[in-house]
């Protein structure tokens, strides 16, 4: 049996696969009401809902907060436009464009995205410490299979537009996390990598042991957009805040 589903045009700013980046700025209309704090330590460091209950069940698993800290989570509107300015007055226009997103283009006001830190008494809040050693090492190992990826990785510059940021995670979700490890994808590269698989046909299959999960793209038309799907399959559906939706589905092996 299929079941029809409709996706109000909107849908497209929605989701954990959601697209935000200079050319493609975070959605005026959307007003998170679901952010949580991250943990006890850092309860002025909010996140959406779901994410934070992943990154709580990896720290609790790797015992990461003792020394790890979450510098800085969702932020306003308001508030990126006071980083953005602070920090030309501080560091200057070309540093600013490195390593602070313009305001209404940045990954933080998604609240999908947290930057990390070393636990320390001196902390810089542009540009926290996270290496590749040590309590940072292990976090990183377990990530993936959480759903969070470093969103700017050494090497990717010249197309997210952000200087290398080793301290900045974003949720988009398992198995894509996984996908964009494997084929060495930034965000911008696994959205139009997808666009390929259009929904109806061949969609890109990634294996597991208990299900194949099926992911592919819908062309958003301006106007509501509407699709069958099988009413015994697990699914979920995110915008990618360009020109469309990402259908992932979990279909039992």
């Amino acid at each position: 049996m299929m079941k029809t589903i409709n996706l109000p045009y909107e849908n497209i700013y929605k989701g954990y696969l959601i697209l935000v980046n200079e050319k493609y700025p975070y959605h005026e209309g959307l007003t998170r009401t679901d952010l949580k704090p991250v943990n006890t330590y850092d309860k002025n460091v909010l996140l959406e809902q779901h994410s934070v209950e992943f990154l709580s069940h990896m720290m609790e698993e790797i015992n990461g907060w003792q020394q790890i800290c979450a510098v800085s989570g969702w932020r306003s509107l308001q508030a990126q436009k006071a980083i953005y300015t602070q920090s030309l007055t501080d560091n200057g226009d070309a540093f600013t464009q490195q390593f602070v997103a313009l305001p209404g283009h940045s990954e933080h006001q998604t609240g999908l995205a947290v930057d990390l830190g070393i636990r320390k008494e001196d902390i810089d809040f542009i540009r926290p410490d996270f290496p590749y050693t040590g309590m940072c090492k292990i976090f990183r190992q377990h990530s993936i299979r959480y759903g969070f990826i470093e969103r700017y990785p050494k090497g990717k510059e010249n197309i997210t537009g952000i200087a290398h940021e080793p301290w900045h995670f974003r949720y988009v979700g398992y198995p894509h996390a996984a996908i964009m490890m494997e084929k060495d994808f930034c965000l911008e590269e696994y959205i139009n990598f997808l666009k390929q698989f259009r929904y109806g046909d061949a969609p890109y299959f990634w294996r597991t042991e208990n299900s194949d999960i099926a992911i592919s793209y819908i062309a958003a038309n301006g106007n509501d957009t509407q699709f069958q799907i099988a009413e015994d399959i697990s699914y979920s559906i995110s915008g990618n805040n360009v020109d469309g939706y990402i259908i992932t589905e979990w279909r039992q092996v």
